[in-house]
């Protein structure tokens, strides 16, 4: 069993992969710390265009950016070559954030007062992106009345305030306005940054894929779970604004962008896994397509192939969802039933019997489901049911990822 990721990293990863950041670097004894900013934004997946003003050139060298960015950096409104079609413009509209670290006194009274003198200066007059300072100044210069006018005036117009800290400073001086470390103000970019929408501040726990049940070490029972429609499901929830740990089987698909992955073999595994995964969960959806036995005593070394028949004993593997239902009498749950008979009767019972909120039930075999790229589900909970048509497992996903918001809303009115 492995993870992709850290605990402690991946909600920071799964609001950040893919994310566009200009980072405006001001000048300042901090701006060294704005080297390791770039890097710490770039571990977590996010894209960084460095734009440079001329006093930051004077503590640390354009090259040091471009090394670390992979991007050249930018420092001038008369770049010749840049500015030949507007670039300036082209690159206030290119970041999702625009973050200031350092902001200098000088930086923050220009926003202040909308001057637009500088190629930064300018991005920020020109862009309608959300903007966020880290001041760095001298203790004195932080206290100054027309400091914290100008952070008042800024802070009115929404631009968000990250820090000061207060600690020693290179003056030699003790105080407030120290800026904030790396780490501190990536979190604090991954928390502007993460999703919003009806599943905001929610962590849902999701299974997907088959699970394998080992008979020898080179053979085991599975089935035809692809685990398409889990891991579809797990980057809808994401973009609804939630925080997903997909625990999965043996697949072959790409990690969802955004989630937390715990890999899994067996049903055992994927017990504990997802035990584990649901401390401080909200949600847990089962998708995983679970085996119901396993080998009672798997073979230390490879059955050779003797006689014409050979018999296995099997044992029954635990419930998941029953299991953690019993744990937790108040976690949401919503449980999938995949069935070639009776359909809305065999959902129902599971439905009763797990004690769960939801279940979504599809009919498979006969080319339906497993290994496809489309499924239809219908969904029933206690007093209400609803189906979802025939579409992409993609879009089939939003679909379910919507209602199970819904209803998880109503079960908390």
């Amino acid at each position: 069993m492995s993870e992709s990721t850290s605990p402690s990293a991946a909600p920071v990863a799964a609001t950040l992969y893919g994310r566009r950041i200009l980072l405006g670097v001001c000048g300042g004894i901090a701006a060294y710390k704005a080297a390791d900013l770039v890097r710490r934004l770039q571990d977590a997946g996010a894209e960084v265009q460095v734009v440079m003003t001329a006093s930051a050139q004077r503590f640390v060298t354009a090259q040091t950016f471009q090394a670390l960015s992979g991007r050249p950096v930018r420092s001038s409104l008369w770049d010749e070559a840049a500015e030949a079609a507007m670039g300036h413009i082209e690159l206030a509209r290119w970041p999702d954030l625009i973050v200031i670290a350092p902001a200098s006194a000088n930086t923050i009274a220009r926003l202040a007062h909308g001057l637009a003198d500088d190629l930064l200066s300018t991005l920020c007059l020109a862009s309608d992106k959300p903007i966020a300072i880290a001041p760095a100044m001298n203790r004195l210069m932080w206290a100054n009345p027309a400091t914290q006018a100008n952070l008042h005036t800024l802070n009115h117009r929404g631009v968000h305030q990250l820090g000061p800290g207060s600690g020693g400073q290179a003056c030699g001086e003790v105080g407030e306005g120290r800026m904030w470390e790396p780490l501190q103000i990536r979190d604090a970019v991954a928390n502007l940054l993460r999703p919003t929408g009806p599943l905001s501040n929610t962590r849902v726990v999701i299974t997907a894929g088959p699970t394998r049940e080992p008979i020898d070490p080179v053979r085991f029972i599975t089935n035809r779970s692809s685990g398409k429609m889990g891991y579809a499901l797990a980057s809808s929830l994401t973009r609804l604004g939630a925080e997903v740990t997909l625990v999965s089987g043996p697949t072959t698909l790409p990690t969802p962008h955004g989630v937390q992955r715990i890999d899994v073999e067996t049903a055992a595994q994927m017990l504990d896994a997802t035990r584990s995964a649901i401390a401080g969960a909200q949600i847990l959806v089962g998708t995983a397509a679970v085996a119901d036995y396993r080998s009672d005593a798997p073979a230390e070394h490879k059955i050779k192939k003797q006689a014409d028949q050979m018999a296995l004993s099997l044992v029954r593997n635990p419930d998941i969802l029953a299991t953690l239902r019993e744990a937790d009498p108040k976690l949401f749950i919503v449980g999938f039933a995949a069935e070639t008979e009776k359909l809305a009767e065999h959902a129902h019972g599971k439905l009763q019997r797990k004690k769960l909120d939801m279940i979504a039930a599809n009919w498979v075999g006969a080319g339906r489901a497993f290994d496809q790229d489309d499924n239809a589900l219908h969904v029933f909970w206690p007093g209400g049911e609803r189906e979802l048509p025939t579409a992409s497992k993609v879009d089939l996903a939003g679909a379910l990822a919507a209602l199970i918001a819904e209803r998880f809303h109503a079960s908390r009115g």
